[in-house]
């Protein structure tokens, strides 16, 4: 959660109601990333009674997939379930997802048949996006398909993915094993305003086709060939005039075309490069994914539940 002081009261209020009446054991795992609100307040609030509930505080905000693997790195039951805390992932879905589960898949993955808050400019580029990167990544992921969805143990081989640069739909499709959607209407936020712009929605594109597929360097290599191609024909054209004609002196205005255009397209190409190598660069660091500021369980950890430790939450305060 980034800044989400005004839906925790409710979510909290609906996530603990229906996991009670599944009967089962569960912990609620609080990832903070960088809020500057009363997110963290709030939460150490809600610890200090109910013992189910866990808070890693990241020490800075990493972006969301980081605080996403953080989660699921910290998670100790037999399932994972990551959802955001806005209730645009409906709690009342983990029932259907528990179902399929044990009936016998590993994943089970939210589809958003309906995305209500959402404008037309955002569903058609969303929709394009799915196709592009599918038609170009070996790597498939379903349409409309986010980040909310159940993990059973067993895929939760992908934390052995430690690439920094992070696209957690492509990785949740890559480690594989028995998956099945389960189509849902994403609501509106009951409080509190979406974080994402158009400006995060396209670097977060980039980050999923440059991590997931090198077809747009291939792209670029066929384009370049066939430049070269179409240049070789052109001068040999020009010589053939030349010969049979006489000396003739190039327009200007298709001189400056066919420069400008070239140059263009250079720059473009060199641009793609450079994405994918700086990529490289930032994984030759290896750096961590996340740093955490301190993970803080709520009441008394139960008897076998495993304890984190680090200090207490008395200890910090």
């Amino acid at each position: 959660m980034f800044n989400e002081a005004a839906a925790i009261p409710v979510f909290l209020e609906t996530l603990r109601e229906v996991l009670t009446e599944e009967r089962i054991r569960f912990e609620i795992v609080f990832v903070n990333h960088g809020s500057t609100d009363a997110t963290v307040d709030l939460l150490i609030g809600a610890l200090r009674d109910d013992a189910r509930l866990r808070l890693v505080n990241l020490s800075r905000n990493f972006g969301m997939e980081a605080a996403l693997t953080a989660g699921i790195e910290a998670a100790r039951g037999d399932v994972v379930i990551p959802m955001d805390a806005d209730l645009q992932d409906p709690p009342a879905l983990v029932p259907a997802f528990l179902d399929r589960w044990r009936a016998g898949y590993d994943a089970v993955y939210g589809v958003r048949a309906a995305r209500h808050e959402d404008g037309l400019l955002k569903r058609t580029t969303a929709g394009f996006f799915y196709r592009v990167f599918n038609r170009l990544s070996d790597t498939g992921i379903p349409a409309n398909a986010g980040d909310f969805r159940l993990m059973d143990r067993r895929v939760e081989a992908l934390r052995q993915c430690r690439e920094r640069n992070r696209f957690m739909k492509g990785l949740f499709s890559w480690v594989g094993f028995s998956a099945t959607g389960l189509a849902y209407e994403r609501p509106r936020r009951p409080a509190g305003r979406t974080k994402w712009r158009y400006w995060n929605l396209w670097n977060f594109a980039i980050d999923g086709l440059t991590g997931f597929t090198t077809a747009p360097l291939r792209i670029w290599t066929y384009v370049g060939a066939l430049l070269a191609l179409i240049s070789f024909l052109y001068a040999l054209v020009i010589v053939l005039q030349v010969l049979v004609e006489g000396i003739r002196v190039p327009g200007y205005a298709s001189l400056i075309t066919v420069v400008l255009s070239l140059g263009g397209m250079q720059l473009l190409s060199l641009g793609l490069v450079g994405e994918y190598l700086g990529r490289v660069f930032a994984e030759s660091k290896a750096r961590p994914i996340y740093l955490v500021e301190g993970v803080y369980d709520g009441g008394e950890a139960p008897a076998g539940e495993g304890a984190s430790g680090h200090r207490p939450l008395e200890s910090r305060r």
